[in-house]
């Protein structure tokens, strides 16, 4: 959406649009969610003035407040709608950084009101309580409990207290399963109409993707939490340099390796002077291109674009310039305008370093798809005690294999791959050299898999030391069992204590002092050779 594009409700203002993360395990509705509010807004004769923007849905105040009817009084807010990040769920975490650098100002959790937490929940939730970013959580399919009464669009309060007793029993005991979810987890939640503090407290919204029962409420707890706790921090100066963050770095037809970025300050301008977050180094570059699908077109394709000449805050937008193959996923972009680059440089590479991964030589290779997921799977790590010898962002290649084969130890002759590819002389190279890649799209499970590996490592090493270890064994030749008297003796014994094994010294004990006779050669048993023989 270009300046001329702006729905005619978003007066000129340095107030801008809250940033909205939608979080999740996988099948929990995130994407249904965000359909389900694109397709209200049609129903509401308003599918123009939604926008889809570049991996994010623009949902302005006059949508909200039309799709939450009586829940929302447009006059009451100065915030002109908002913005949902809108990126494939394995991508969630380039929205969500520590420190200065998360992108999103507030995150809805996405939870299956009938599975209650999974395993992206939690990691979500570890997520949002390392960067705190404050969040909502819409307990969706509320729709599927048995005996459930649908009438598509109503508020979820409204829709419980018209279900009979039975349904809402068993609704409510999914709901106090997830708040008990949310307590061992750290956090004090209850149904958002009961909440009083929404800074102490987390508001639970059960919705359903399916009907649009619930999404009016939960419009109107993310309008109505982003006007009365962020409003300050939507100030922005609509004049000046743009600043923004990689969602994704794709090949787009027709103009080569471009980013996929939010905008969340100032402006951007075709020509203008950028500078991108890098594998290495900062990419110093120049906007060919804005490019905005166009109408109507899914947010997701990667056909039918439009140039614009320049995109003000906040927006999705994907960009075409030189130089950007090395450009990361959650890294920073800014724009130059009047200012020094070297200033501008010194900026990126400052935000850059504050989430440096601590390293050890004695560590495992980590490769993840964003900056977010990287510094989430490094704190997990550290968490874990697991040292990391080299964390970047990308694909697994063959030097991420050469890396890790130079490990002290074959318990870190690994590479942990979390939602990137494996290209295929890298895995080649890796069963060469032995070094094992661990590939998930959750970081628990990677962990589990890795340290699983590292048990069978270490119970193999003590199996072969116990192997190498002498154990006395107690042997008496039988008589008449004489084969052989000398080089080599050849005798039949019976074992009557411990472990015979070849190669073991012998020593005779009579009724003089022990005698050393010699070296057990070899041992068969019933005419066939064996390594060894038990009692």
């Amino acid at each position: 959406m270009s300046e001329q594009d702006q729905p005619a409700d978003a007066e000129p203002s340095a107030l801008r649009t809250p940033i909205v993360a939608v979080l999740g395990h996988v099948d929990h509705g995130k994407t249904s969610l965000l359909d389900k509010i694109r397709g209200s807004a049609v129903s509401e004769g308003e599918a123009g003035a939604i926008t889809q923007h570049i991996g994010s849905t623009a949902v302005p105040l006059s949508v909200i407040s039309d799709i939450a009817g009586e829940l929302v009084n447009p006059d009451d807010f100065d915030l002109p709608g908002l913005l949902f990040i809108d990126t494939p769920g394995h991508h969630s975490f380039s929205t969500l950084r520590s420190r200065g650098g998360a992108l999103a100002d507030i995150a809805v959790l996405v939870v299956d009101v009938n599975d209650g937490f999974q395993p992206q929940t939690h990691e979500a939730i570890d997520i949002l309580k390392r960067t705190a970013t404050p969040f909502i959580v819409a307990a969706n399919k509320i729709d599927t409990v048995p005996g459930w009464n649908p009438e598509a669009d109503r508020p979820s309060k409204v829709a419980i207290e018209a279900q009979s007793d039975r349904v809402e029993s068993d609704l409510n005991d999914n709901l106090y399963g997830i708040i008990g979810n949310l307590s061992d987890a750290g956090f004090s939640a209850d149904m958002y109409w009961r909440v009083q503090d929404f800074q102490a407290n987390v508001g639970v919204v059960p919705v359903s993707a399916e009907t649009g029962e619930g999404i009016p409420d939960l419009l109107t707890v993310l309008m109505g939490l982003s006007q009365r706790y962020m409003k300050s921090e939507m100030e922005i100066d609509v004049e000046g340099p743009g600043a923004g963050t990689v969602l994704e770095v794709k090949e787009t037809q027709g103009f080569g390796t471009t980013i996929d970025a939010v905008i969340y300050d100032g402006t951007i301008a075709a020509d203008d002077q950028l500078v991108v977050g890098g594998v290495n180094d900062p990419i110093v570059t120049e906007v060919r291109a804005l490019l905005q699908p166009r109408p109507l077109s899914e947010i997701r394709a990667d056909e039918a674009f439009e140039q614009v000449d320049s995109v003000v805050a906040a927006q999705g937008v994907k960009i075409a310039a030189p130089d950007l193959d090395d450009a990361m996923a959650g890294a920073p972009i800014r724009v130059v305008r009047d200012r020094d680059v070297e200033d501008v440089l010194d900026e990126v590479r400052a935000e850059l370093a504050e989430i440096e991964v601590e390293t050890d030589e004695d560590g495992l290779t980590v490769k993840a798809d964003t900056l977010g997921s990287l510094e989430a799977l490094a704190s997990t790590l550290a968490e874990e005690e697991i040292p990391i010898m080299r964390a970047e962002v990308g694909d697994v290649a063959s030097r991420d294999v050469r890396m890790a084969e130079t490990a002290n130890t074959p318990q870190r002759q690994s590479i942990l791959a979390f939602n990137v590819d494996v290209l295929d002389d890298a895995r080649d190279l890796a069963e060469q050299e032995d070094v094992e890649i661990f590939e998930h799209d959750v970081i628990y499970r990677l962990i589990e898999e890795y340290e699983e590996h590292v048990a069978a490592i270490e119970e193999a090493q003590q199996e072969q030391v116990l192997e190498n270890i002498t154990r006395p064994a107690r042997f008496e030749i039988l008589p008449d069992h004489t084969f052989r008297q000398s080089d080599p003796a050849v005798v039949g014994v019976e074992v009557r204590g411990g472990l015979l094994k070849r190669n073991s010294r012998v020593v005779l004990f009579d009724d003089s002092e022990p005698e050393r006779v010699g070296m057990l050669k070899s041992i068969q048993d019933e005419g066939e050779d064996v390594d060894e023989a038990r009692t």
